[in-house]
């Protein structure tokens, strides 16, 4: 197994700067789409280019929305064969539409 790269104090801070950034962002995201702000099929679409809403999994995706818990989440998942571990940037068209049409 190969070993991290070993990062100087600067190198380190400024990672874990942007973590905690990229953690931001992911949280505003999932609190505008509890609030209705924004739609499923609007983040679907950001998906490929932004990385906030690409590295995000389905599932946390999924349960950000109203009315929608961990057990309706994996069942919705199942159904449209997403895997439990998918990130949202690795959805296929096919897999966005049929999620968009059962979370109507």
């Amino acid at each position: 197994m190969a070993q991290p790269p070993i990062l100087t104090p600067e190198q380190r801070q400024a990672a874990l700067q942007k973590a905690g950034e990229m953690r931001r962002k992911r949280a505003e995201l999932k609190g505008e789409l509890k609030d209705g702000k924004v739609t499923l099929r609007e983040v679907l679409k950001r998906a490929k280019k932004d990385d906030v809403v690409g590295k995000l999994k389905v599932k946390a995706l999924l349960t950000s929305l109203p009315g929608i818990g961990a057990a309706k989440a994996d069942a919705m998942m199942e159904k449209v064969g997403i895997a439990p571990t998918r990130r949202v940037a690795g959805l296929g068209a096919v897999q966005q539409e049929k999620l968009v049409e059962l979370c109507k």
